[in-house]
């Protein structure tokens, strides 16, 4: 559908509406309708709302025109633009690696929280040379938003994929931090146990947001989640849904400190499984947190 005869912003929500109603409900295409223009027009969203009539030129009709060509294929809109935002910072992003999404910026948020809080023992608030491990890091988006708000903390973040890692520390850099990034394999780190770090170190925290998704849950997912975003980050086998938890609670039980934190970003559905796990683990302090809609999203508990 084209948008060559569009003037106004007011005409271009008609249009972007009528074109993504098969696709999106009607607050998702508002919202991806109010993200384009103000990306092709530099105007901020406040104005596009107040000023419905201003008129667009041909170059920017003509923009928006193939921005929706490109929706209509089911195409996210963070991977039409190349960014998105999460946690206030700006990531780029594009297929090798998910879309930050709104639940893990609570699980950061439940991070910074946890290091500021007096029930965070291990070691002392400002000392340089604390340590986080960001497992599965994707775009980086987890490991970048701790080291800004966290900075006396070394960051490390590792992903087997070697184009995640290249959007990772671009994103590194957009952000002026330092994050030390590995390529390495979560389900396999016992050959080689001590390659992710440099130094043998143990880590403070130990953070992931692994593949949670079923292959029952693909079949409710939206066509910008299937047929779009990274495979391997995203799904696991319907017979071992947990299978990087396993991996990831092994890895920590030998490599995370004594009362050292683990956080995970998990499938709703499994909440008292990994609960579960862990306690068969010999973690401790396990809690289970619902996230803003109230879905059993995230976990936290200590190392034995």
């Amino acid at each position: 559908m084209l948008l060559c005869c569009m003037e106004t912003i007011k005409d271009v929500f008609t249009t972007y509406r009528q074109g993504l109603n098969k696709l999106y409900e009607a607050n998702e295409t508002e919202a991806i309708t109010l993200l384009s223009i103000s990306e092709i027009s530099n105007l901020s969203k406040a104005k596009i709302k107040a000023f419905p009539e201003t008129e667009l030129t041909k170059q920017q009709s003509e923009r928006l025109s193939g921005i929706l060509n490109q929706l209509q294929t089911g195409k996210p809109i963070q991977y039409i633009l190349g960014k998105t935002e999460f946690y206030g910072l700006p990531f780029n992003v594009n297929p090798s690696v998910l879309i930050p999404r709104p639940e893990t910026e609570e699980l950061v948020e439940w991070v910074i929280s946890t290091v500021g809080s007096e029930q965070f023992a291990v070691g002392s608030g400002q000392i340089v040379g604390r340590s986080i491990l960001d497992i599965g890091t994707g775009s980086g988006c987890i490991a970048i938003s701790l080291k800004k708000n966290l900075p006396n903390f070394n960051v490390s973040a590792m992903d087997i994929s070697t184009d995640a890692l290249k959007t990772a520390k671009e994103n590194a850099d957009l952000n002026q931090v330092v994050v030390d990034f590995i390529e390495a394999d979560i389900l396999n780190y016992k050959s080689d146990p001590d390659s992710y770090r440099g130094v043998n170190r143990k880590s403070e925290i130990i953070i992931s947001n692994p593949p949670y998704v079923t292959l029952h849950d693909k079949t409710q997912m939206h066509i910008n989640v299937n047929d779009f975003e990274p495979h391997t980050a995203l799904f696991v086998p319907e017979d071992d849904p947990l299978i990087f938890y396993k991996a990831i609670a092994d890895f920590a039980t030998a490599n995370l400190m004594e009362n050292g934190l683990l956080f995970f970003e998990i499938n709703e559905s499994y909440g008292n499984d990994v609960v579960k796990l862990l306690e068969d683990k010999g973690f401790k302090n396990i809690e289970l947190r619902k996230d803003m809609s109230g879905r059993d999203r995230m976990v936290k508990c200590l190392n034995r």
